[in-house]
């Protein structure tokens, strides 16, 4: 932008921010229709973004998002997108936050440059791109923040799904639900070695009753967990091998090399034979004689 058309924006924003701000507060609150942020919330957020917006501007006539003084804004941009992210806000729900600017700030530029078409113009591009820069980078940082967010509950899920069980003193059983992958794998692996050590366990069962199908890379995953036990001093039992499953591993080739059985319970009583348990049947107490002279 050439000196004859600086922008016009820091100067409105000194001289008629309050009226800016007024007035993008009530486009926000319209466009959002429920009560995830307060009003007094959204109006600090607003003022606290045309604050470090006439910081970032002041003393300059070009307006450039790329400049390192509008590194404040986009913190703040972040912070605000993180926190809308967390409460439940859609992307576009996010991004209006600051695309909602655009019309409060170009009804001040129009009436700043009145008939000088080619200045307005050329201004209204410089804060078109500077807005856009801001929605963008806040839509950004809204999807990072979804990931993480979505990395976090897939890693607590997992972590939920392989409850290590104590069956007996020195037997261990680990249910598994749903597929195992390189990342899960870890997980289970590692709870079930602080369990072995934990209970001084010396078996430890791993039931894939609820693992829907076992290809090569659920056996190699398996096989690993079962390595680890072994290395912490602990004989892995697998169960839970239903004939569908046992059909897809002898048509890959699969070989677990490891004792397996069909359930949990058959599982369970060669675990207790090697430790030198077992379980018999008893004759059920009778019951209790009733006095009838009682009371």
């Amino acid at each position: 932008m050439s000196p004859a058309s600086a922008s016009r924006l820091p100067s409105i924003l000194d001289a008629h921010g309050d009226e800016i701000l007024a007035e993008w507060v009530e486009r926000l609150r319209d466009g959002v229709a429920d009560d995830r942020i307060s009003e007094v919330e959204r109006a600090r957020q607003a003022s606290g973004f045309l604050q470090r917006l006439s910081d970032a501007l002041r003393g300059s006539t070009v307006v450039e998002s790329d400049s390192p003084a509008f590194e404040p804004l986009y913190d703040m941009l972040v912070d605000i997108s993180r926190s809308r992210a967390v409460q439940g806000f859609s992307p576009t729900e996010s991004a209006l936050f600051v695309f909602s600017l655009k019309q409060p700030l170009f009804r001040f530029l129009a009436r700043a440059w009145g008939n000088d078409a080619e200045g307005l113009g050329a201004d209204l591009w410089a804060v078109t791109l500077l807005i856009d820069a801001l929605g963008l980078r806040m839509m950004e940082a809204w999807q990072k923040t979804r990931e993480e967010v979505i990395v976090r509950q897939q890693q607590e899920i997992a972590e939920l799904s392989t409850p290590v069980v104590k069956l007996w003193q020195g037997i261990l059983a680990l249910p598994l639900i749903g597929t195992l992958d390189s990342s899960r794998t870890q997980v289970v692996m590692e709870n079930l070695l602080e369990s072995i050590v934990q209970h001084e366990a010396d078996i430890a069962i791993i039931d894939i009753t609820g693992v829907p199908t076992v290809d090569t890379l659920v056996a190699q995953h398996l096989l690993k967990t079962v390595a680890a036990a072994r290395l912490m001093g602990a004989d892995c039992i697998i169960s839970g091998i239903r004939p569908q499953i046992a059909q897809t591993m002898v048509h890959l080739g699969v070989e677990l090399n490891v004792i397996s059985k069909a359930n949990l319970s058959d599982a369970f009583a060669l675990a207790l034979r090697r430790i030198g348990r077992s379980v018999v049947r008893t004759k059920p107490a009778a019951p209790a004689a009733v006095d009838s002279h009682a009371g």
